[in-house]
């Protein structure tokens, strides 16, 4: 038998290296914390795809909006552009079937018989027309442009250096950049062999004015 001291309680080994509860408490508290911190991580990588995801769409959505107001802007400029052609066609049409009552008119006034009531009738024709845009061209000693002038005549001339308009038969009439009818003229051409005669005779004057130690002075 042994003998058991009074007053002695016999404890458990407990290794020295064993940790205190102070310490088992501050330990558990650093575990949360580290296993908290991955959370939060993820967390706000899923936020950021979220953002660059409603970035991604409201860009599209903008382009989508500048895209479509731009063609809404072409569409408005097709509609008047062609608004404005259908109203100058119209126009065209109805000032074609006036022209021969202009080109009598235009007659008349030559001859000095628009007078009385004929007159007060054709000038307010005249004013009417040329509200709805009916200009009429057509000038003695302009330059022949076949675009915008019809030749019924020709002729040569000494005096012109270029195809000239030297007489008007019918005026040419406009609405903005379209042309109703050609002016009808007759034109002149330089007389053949002027321009050389001339270049000729230009070329022995100054040839004479060498020779003579230039032009005398007045």
């Amino acid at each position: 038998m042994t003998e058991e001291t009074p007053g002695f309680e016999e404890k458990p080994d407990v290794p020295s290296d064993a940790a205190s509860p102070e310490d088992a408490a501050q330990e558990a508290e650093s575990a949360d914390t580290a296993g908290s911190a991955p959370a939060g991580d993820v967390t706000d990588v899923a936020l950021q795809a979220q953002l660059d995801q409603v970035r991604t769409a409201l860009n599209e959505r903008t382009a989508d909006l500048q895209r479509l107001q731009a063609e809404y802007q072409n569409y408005r400029r097709r509609v008047e552009r062609d608004r404005v052609a259908v109203k100058e066609i119209a126009s065209a049409n109805l000032l074609s079937e006036l022209l021969p009552v202009l080109d009598d008119v235009g007659r008349a006034r030559e001859h000095g018989e628009l007078v009385g009531g004929f007159k007060s009738v054709a000038e307010s024709l005249e004013t009417v027309v040329a509200k709805l845009g009916l200009q009429q061209f057509g000038k003695e000693g302009e330059p022949f442009d076949p675009t915008i002038h019809e030749a019924l005549m020709h002729s040569y001339a000494p005096d012109v250096t270029e195809t000239t308009c030297v007489a008007i038969l019918q005026p040419g009439y406009r609405i903005g950049e379209r042309t109703i009818r050609p002016a009808r003229v007759a034109v002149a051409e330089p007389q053949p062999g002027a321009q050389g005669a001339k270049s000729a005779s230009d070329e022995d004057a100054k040839a004479s004015d060498e020779e003579n130690g230039g032009p005398e002075e007045g």
